[in-house]
């Protein structure tokens, strides 16, 4: 969520930030509109190394257009490595400045997939987000 890691990097058409990935697809869900792949293709060159801020700051938007606050933001991170607690603050500071809400309404937390497929490996990292909106 916007915070350099050390880490091998992601493979991806943007920056591959994989924590911002998932908080767009559940703010987008959560205001019924299509998913992130749809606004920012990777088939548009566009994106091609975007900044993923770039993206929340599309959904911020769009989330205030129609009148929606965040109640609560929850992002679960799946991967062998990095250690996500080490950085889940800096994480949390980024996206409250971005969504315009507290730290004490995100959490983010991680888990492993203990040792299985390519997550388990260490090749990879998934990240799942569930967002609770409330319209105003």
């Amino acid at each position: 969520c916007g915070v350099k890691i050390n880490h091998p990097p992601l493979i991806g058409h943007s920056d591959a930030d994989v924590g911002f990935h998932a908080v767009c697809d559940s703010i987008l869900g959560a205001l019924s509109m299509k998913d992130i792949g749809h606004f920012f293709s990777n088939k548009n060159s566009k994106w091609k190394n975007a900044n993923s801020k770039k993206f929340i700051e599309f959904c911020a938007k769009h989330l205030r257009e129609k009148y929606f606050r965040i109640i609560n933001l929850d992002i679960n991170f799946i991967c062998e490595r990095p250690n996500i607690s080490k950085v889940s603050s800096k994480m949390k500071k980024n996206l409250s400045l971005l969504l315009n809400i507290s730290s004490n309404q995100i959490s983010i937390k991680a888990t492993t997939n203990e040792k299985i497929s390519f997550i388990g490996k260490g090749e990879g990292i998934a990240a799942e987000s569930i967002v609770q909106i409330a319209n105003d």
